[in-house]
């Protein structure tokens, strides 16, 4: 009883903190800005949300990998990726020259407070989304080499 009682427990913290719509939380340009996460999301168009930071190096690892790549998923898909730095107050100000340097293509937003995350249920980061009409669609945790082509495939399920 007690190991039913316990899986009971786990599958309901674990669906309890899994969102499946997009939340609705203010998050900031980097040149000041101020955009609705609800209104990343257009009618039908699938988007990636890539929750990073600057210091977290799967992160990077990850976007850089992407970046390789992005402009042919653009071209075959039309996806569009939010990159959305968990950056706090104290490192927040490395966010544009890092991304200056790195020459990405994304939008990037600012979640200096962490309301996006926490709204997300993300324990940590890079997390990955690929969001229909406000829906969560897919969700993945960490980095790997090659996940990227993963993430491809999964853009390309749901542009259809």
């Amino acid at each position: 009883m007690k190991k039913i009682l316990s899986l009971l427990l786990l599958f309901v913290s674990t669906v309890g903190f899994s969102q499946s719509e997009m939340p609705r939380i203010d998050l900031t340009t980097v040149d000041g800005n101020t955009i609705n996460s609800k209104n990343l999301s257009k009618e039908d168009k699938v988007i990636v949300v890539s929750l990073w930071a600057t210091w977290c190096v799967p992160c990077l690892k990850e976007l850089d990998a992407i970046s390789e790549i992005y402009a042919d998923w653009q071209e075959e898909t039309g996806v569009e990726l939010f990159a959305v730095s968990v950056d706090d107050s104290r490192t927040v100000n490395r966010v544009k020259p890092l991304i200056n340097g790195k020459g990405w293509d994304y939008t990037v937003l600012l979640d200096t407070n962490n309301d996006f995350q926490r709204a997300l249920g993300a324990a940590t980061v890079p997390l990955t989304l690929l969001v229909k009409n406000n829906e969560i669609v897919y969700r993945h945790s960490g980095y790997s080499p090659g996940a990227e082509y993963e993430l491809y495939e999964k853009i390309k399920e749901y542009s259809n």
